[in-house]
């Protein structure tokens, strides 16, 4: 047998046996509910061609998937956690959630345990996959899908992310739209892709509208709460303040809202925000919160499903997805007020 034969696909033997990629897939996972006839004849093929599954996990199964994050102490890790358990329960799969926090130790341990329980698949959501890790992940044949990859992943690592430059023009356009020309904004982590694609997008819709850039306007974040304050602090105590404030998250944005607060100032009334994801708290907020809609569980459930798919042998259609994001406008962005001074929507007009 050549080297050609081995190397054929779960597909190519659905072919040839007449029958579904997922009928290949339960026959190679010892699943019942194939008629017997037909779990004969694709087991026939599969002798034929040598099909061997990667490192044999047609015969180990464990059920479960590792969940990972650098940590859990964000309400859209909620959200992500709860698109990838819809998936697993409807799959009768158990998810392992952990969180790593970015040291090495933690690391280790981590893929310690994953050795250890055999996972068929590992989501990894802003993390940055290092080289070492992938490797070590590759030698324990598991497959990997990352969300939201904080660097450049590797070629054969599918990815899972939102169209986060169009969210973060959407959201600055809005506010060019109503009037604001000095629009705040308070940035994401560096380091992560998704951050540097909302200022991007922020930036670029300023240039359409011929709005003149000012760096004092863009304040460093890091998603939180209180970064988001003390972001929003710094732009209201600029000398010729923003009259609007766009926050790389919703976390931050609230953050802003009491950084305006604290100044004896309203939110819209005075001083517009816009956040960006559209946790559940968004609406609910006083007043409710203008943001982008990233559509955190379904990219739970897609990460959950690409990642089952790879474990089955299956092949998929794109290694990289972007999920749409949506301007969902509520009470905290209002029309620019023209003022006379001595507030932020005081400025000339221009």
């Amino acid at each position: 047998m050549n080297a050609d034969e081995r190397r054929v696909t779960i597909t190519a033997i659905a072919h040839e046996a007449g029958v579904s990629v997922p009928t290949v897939s339960r026959v190679l996972n010892g699943r019942s509910d194939v008629a017997p006839d037909t779990r004969e004849r694709v087991e026939e093929l599969l002798r034929h061609h040598g099909y061997r599954r990667r490192g044999n996990r047609a015969v180990r199964r464990a059920g479960l998937l590792d969940l990972v994050f650098p940590d859990l102490d964000s309400p859209w890790a909620v959200e992500i956690i709860r698109g990838v358990e819809d998936v697993g329960h409807a799959a009768g799969v158990g998810i392992v959630v952990s969180a790593i926090h970015r040291e090495s130790t933690s690391t280790r341990q981590w893929l310690q345990n994953l050795r250890a329980r055999a996972s068929d698949g590992v989501i990894v959501v802003t993390s940055h996959l290092s080289p070492p890790v992938h490797t070590q992940l590759r030698r324990l044949d598991v497959p990997v899908v990352v969300v939201d990859p904080a660097g450049t992943p590797a070629t054969d690592v599918p990815t899972i992310g939102a169209t986060n430059w169009a969210g973060g023009l959407a959201a600055t356009e809005h506010l060019l739209g109503l009037g604001h020309r000095r629009i705040g904004f308070v940035a994401g982590p560096t380091h992560l892709l998704c951050s540097r694609a909302r200022l991007d997008g922020y930036r670029a819709a300023l240039e359409r509208a011929d709005v003149p850039p000012d760096d004092r306007l863009v304040q460093p974040g890091d998603f939180y709460h209180s970064s988001g304050f003390a972001a929003g602090s710094a732009l209201l105590e600029l000398a010729d303040p923003p009259t609007a404030i766009f926050a790389a998250s919703d976390q931050m944005a609230f953050g802003v809202y009491e950084a305006v607060r604290r100044r004896g100032l309203r939110v819209a009334d005075d001083v517009s925000v816009v956040g960006f994801d559209d946790l559940p708290e968004a609406r609910w907020a006083s007043p409710p919160l203008t943001t982008v809609r990233q559509p955190l569980v379904e990219m739970g459930r897609l990460a959950a499903r690409t990642v089952l798919r790879l474990s089955q042998g299956e092949e998929i259609e794109s290694p990289r997805v972007e999920l749409a994001t949506e301007l969902v406008v509520r009470d905290s962005s209002t029309a620019r007020r023209l003022g006379s001074g001595g507030g932020p929507r005081g400025e000339p007009a221009g």
